[in-house]
């Protein structure tokens, strides 16, 4: 009986042991998932702190790659009642080189064409193409005959006030003329003038912030402080705006006598696809004579 006792107590001493050496396992390897966790969390930390600590979280606006070309300023129709509501031109992805082609349709005889150069003015060229798009300058009066010399167009209203919801500034304004020298011997040859005929200026209201109205010289001005910026010129029709400039004026309302008595309408202004100059190519090399070979002597056998 003793016997089967210890037996007894030797195999559930065993087993206890076996349960013991179970759950020091067990235990083992929570302890184990438990650092291991631990570990991950804090190597997760300092990756975070990290990228904190070097701006990572900081919300950045998406990179553009395409650069402002022209900035429009808007103008409101409260502050401005004769401005015409019509949006504002693009701003991106507009040609500064070349010219566009514009045909100004008249009343007064054949359309006058004029190339207006991005080179020197593309937000004007981009200004003009945009508001052609929207028939803006369709059916409207040139106001004015302006004493200076040009004919003043481009204000839907015709009271020289009037304009697009926005503005630009000057991009192309002639430099003033240099003094003449003191009378010599020898005669300085004549400057030419700032806005020669056939030029298409801009006019601000005020000066330097421009809108849709604009200049047609029909003959040579040449002031002391220009402030008309150019934007082109015209390239056929010259003779159709000089007609113009020489209708008889009354009064526009304010006692300046600058209003052409027949009404000057502009019955369609368009604006075409931008043109590339175009490189003049290398002359060709002068061509090369080949000298004229004297006279053989003669191969005929001597009789």
């Amino acid at each position: 009986m003793a016997s089967s006792r210890d037996r007894q107590r030797k195999l559930a001493r065993a087993k206890l042991d076996r349960q013991m050496a179970r759950r020091a396992a067990a235990a083992r390897r929570q302890r184990r998932i438990r650092a291991g966790v631990g570990a991950a969390v804090a190597l997760a930390l300092i990756v975070l702190g990290s990228v904190w600590a070097l701006g990572g979280f900081d919300r950045k606006p998406p990179a553009d790659t395409a650069a402002d070309v022209c900035d429009w300023t808007p103008v409101r129709a409260d502050t401005n009642p004769n401005v015409k509501d019509v949006g504002e031109p693009p701003t991106k992805d507009l040609p500064t080189s070349g010219s566009r082609p514009m045909t100004i349709t008249t009343n007064q005889g054949a359309p006058v064409t004029v190339q207006l150069d991005l080179a020197t003015a593309p937000c004007a060229g981009a200004s003009f193409s945009y508001l052609a798009g929207k028939s803006f300058f369709d059916n409207t009066k040139c106001h004015e005959i302006t004493t200076e010399g040009a004919v003043r167009c481009g204000d839907p209203g015709g009271t020289g006030q009037g304009g697009p919801s926005y503005s630009f500034p000057s991009e192309n304004t002639p430099s003033a003329p240099t003094p003449e020298p003191s009378p010599s011997a020898s005669s300085a040859p004549a400057q030419p003038p700032l806005y020669p005929a056939g030029t298409v200026a801009l006019v601000g209201n005020p000066p330097g912030s421009n809108g849709s109205q604009f200049l047609i010289f029909f003959k040579d001005f040449n002031p002391t402080s220009p402030q008309y910026p150019i934007v082109g010129k015209v390239t056929a029709g010259l003779d159709v705006v000089q007609r113009i400039g020489g209708l008889e004026t009354v009064d526009n309302g304010t006692g300046a006598k600058v209003k052409p008595k027949t009404d000057v309408v502009i019955q369609s202004l368009t604006v075409g696809e931008p043109a590339t100059a175009t490189p003049t190519p290398a002359a060709p090399p002068p061509a090369t004579t080949s000298p004229t070979p004297s006279n053989p002597p003669s191969t005929a056998a001597k009789s």
